[in-house]
């Protein structure tokens, strides 16, 4: 199993200190975050992108750039790239010149994204998001692939014999369709032959878990081998301390808080006490061997080969955060690596290693 660090970036009040940054802090923080991921030996670092409050993760490319700058080994992800509300063309710019930056760190997580901003900011709505994110992924990969390209279609201009720049250093990129309750989204991965990333993270686990069963059977249906079928998870804290009764009781106030601020913003609290979210979210919040239980029984529902913890400490101090950070690696991670062997991510994908330069790296696995 692979582990990747994520941050949405969020940017309010301590939630129990009630301290607050400036973006300026809050972004450096992001990427001291990616940093201590590469220390550690997390497998991945992923950015999320958001438009609206209380997020400032409005530039993913901008934003892992730097991070490439300062890092030499981590894959680094979107989550999600929100396709629907991105020019193809300026994002293929965008992340074509970050992978080469980045000797072919880069995997992407697209989805058709979501929230009231979107309309007011770039006038996408329910009504449109979803063919627009279909159609921005289909030029998107054209672009990527090809190094002239023809095409036309509903939400941009027409292009003829285009030709964008820069070239990118992976000659195809490995894109994840992020996937939180539609079907739309599983099927459309499916019958691109993409991984499937599940949020897994606002519901107990049935929901998602029907979404890759279905996936799977959509994946096999279109005539791919049902071995390649690749899937990651969320999940909805992170916390690991060898006591689990103070891993709950430090977690309690980040926890409430979190809630304040889904009411606020009209999210549905699913979970209505510190206790439920830890037994029935995906939250892993406990001993490191209440973890890997968790772990271990997700793992029978989803057969998944990544997931994602929460790259950030608020609630916690800096030395609870990394202390939780390396308790995992040491005493979680070593038993899911040898007991779910798992594809390779980033650089390590590639049978020519990620020294860079201006070859075009060679997929080992096609996606």
């Amino acid at each position: 199993m692979k582990f990747l660090l994520l941050t949405l970036i969020t940017h309010q009040p301590d939630p129990v200190t009630g301290a607050s940054e400036t973006p300026a802090q809050r972004l450096r923080r992001v990427v001291e975050s990616a940093r201590l991921a590469e220390e550690l030996g997390y497998d991945g670092f992923a950015v999320g992108e958001r438009h609206e409050d209380p997020f400032i993760s409005a530039a993913p490319p901008v934003v892992l750039a730097h991070i490439a700058a300062v890092t030499s080994r981590i894959a680094l992800f979107t989550g999600v790239t929100t396709l629907s509300l991105l020019d193809p063309v300026r994002a293929f710019e965008d992340y074509s010149t970050l992978d080469n930056l980045s000797g072919g760190r880069l995997e992407l997580i697209i989805g058709k994204g979501n929230g009231a901003a979107q309309a007011k900011l770039f006038h996408v709505t329910a009504e449109d998001q979803w063919e627009r994110n279909r159609e921005g992924y289909e030029l998107f990969r054209l672009l990527w692939e090809r190094e002239s390209v023809t095409w036309s279609g509903r939400f941009r201009p027409p292009l003829t014999d285009a030709k964008a720049l820069p070239r990118p250093l992976q000659a195809r990129l490995r894109i994840w369709h992020g996937s939180a309750t539609s079907r739309e989204s599983v099927e459309f991965a499916a019958r691109q032959g993409d991984p499937l990333f599940s949020a897994n993270v606002t519901y107990p686990i049935e929901p998602y878990a029907e979404l890759v069963d279905h996936y799977r059977e959509r994946w096999a249906a279109h005539g791919h081998d049902p071995a390649d079928a690749l899937v990651g998870a969320g999940t909805a804290g992170f916390y690991v301390t060898r006591d689990a009764q103070d891993a709950v009781r430090t977690y309690r106030p980040i926890f409430e808080a979190r809630q304040s601020v889904a009411r606020k913003h009209g999210v549905p609290t699913v979970f209505h006490s510190i206790e439920d979210f830890v037994e029935r979210s995906s939250a892993l919040i406990g001993s490191p061997q209440q973890v890997l239980d968790k772990l271990s029984r997700y793992h029978a529902r989803f057969a998944h080969d990544v997931i994602h913890l929460s790259a950030d400490g608020d609630g916690l101090t800096d030395k609870q955060h990394r202390e939780s950070l390396e308790l995992f690696q040491s005493e979680v991670a070593p038993t899911l690596r040898q007991q779910v062997p798992s594809r390779a991510l980033g650089a390590q994908r590639f049978v020519n290693g990620a020294a860079g330069g201006s070859a075009v790296l060679a997929d080992e696995d096609g996606r």
